[in-house]
Parts: structure tokens; sequence; C-alpha cells
């Protein structure tokens, strides 16, 4: 697997995973401010992008991020959001690592290995200590957590946090 930007070429694999989650009614998680503030535009939505990669032009209070999009080989699977700041925001709801795998591809590891390539880009972007979210109901979101060393904090309402130490570099 292998996380990457996501660039003009992967407009239709982009355009038939967001059919599939709509066609499972799940949601894909780390992305709905900003397709909705493209109008579901995907060169806007590029665009978009790449300006909130240095400051919050989607005024959601998540601050700056990045966004994946994991494929393996020709396949893209799911998406995840590397937010870069501790917005009051990241540190009370959302945490700093989004992620998704679309429906048709889950419960075969892809989350686990997901998660475990954007905790190096965490890194590298010198965050030392990660935040993530679950609600109490996603046993799959909480495996993979935990599979990555996380640790629970609290629970908040429906929502547990999760924290996990990265080694300084």
């Amino acid at each position: 697997m292998e996380l990457r930007r996501p660039i003009l070429q992967d407009k239709q694999d982009f355009l038939d995973m967001q059919v599939e989650f709509e066609r499972f009614g799940s949601r894909m998680s780390g992305n709905i401010y900003a397709w909705q503030k493209a109008d579901g535009n995907f060169e806007k939505w590029l665009d978009l992008l790449h300006q909130q990669e240095t400051r919050d032009v989607l005024e959601s209070g998540l601050g700056p991020f990045v966004l994946y999009l994991s494929y393996e080989g020709n396949r893209l699977l799911g998406l995840l959001a590397l937010r870069t700041t501790n917005t009051p925001t990241v540190l009370s709801e959302y945490g700093h690592i989004g992620y998704c795998i679309r429906p048709s591809e889950r419960g075969k590891g892809y989350a686990k290995e997901q998660l475990r390539l954007g905790l190096i880009e965490a890194k590298a972007k010198a965050i030392s200590r990660v935040l993530l979210t679950c609600h109490v109901d996603n046993e799959a979101s909480r495996r993979t957590i935990l599979s990555q060393g996380g640790q629970l904090e609290s629970q908040i309402g429906e929502t547990e946090r999760y924290w996990i130490e990265l080694e300084k570099a």
C-alpha cells in the first residue's frame, strides 16, 4: 500500500469510490468538509486540498491537514487525513488522523496498514503524539487503533479517545 496526495488522474477512481460509499450507506471519513466546499467538483477539491495543507481555508476548525489516497497497485482503497496542528477541534473531537477504507475492501487488514503509514507521515511532520478517535460502536476502528499502540485516554459521550506515542527520530 502507498499513501499519496490526490492528483487529477485519480478523479475517476475517487468518484467510483465515493459512489461505493454512498451505495453502502457509509461515510467517507476525513474528507467531508473539503468535498462539500468544492460542491462535488474534483478539480476544485484538489485546489482546496492543496491550500488546506498550509492554512485552514475550509474554516472547519481542523487547521491545516494533508489528505492522502491509499492505493494498493491501481486500486484506490481509501483515504487518510493527517491534521498537523493541535487546534481545539482536533484535540476535542476529531484527532490528528481520520481514515476510511472503501466498504468492499474492509476486513482485509488495509486499515491497519493505512494507519501505520499515516503514523510514519505524522512522525515525518514532527508530530510526536497522535490522537485518534472512534465511535464506541466501531469495533473495527478500535482494533485498528490498538494494533498500532493506541492507549485509551477517555471516553467522551459516544467517542473513545486514544493516543499513540511516536518514537523520537
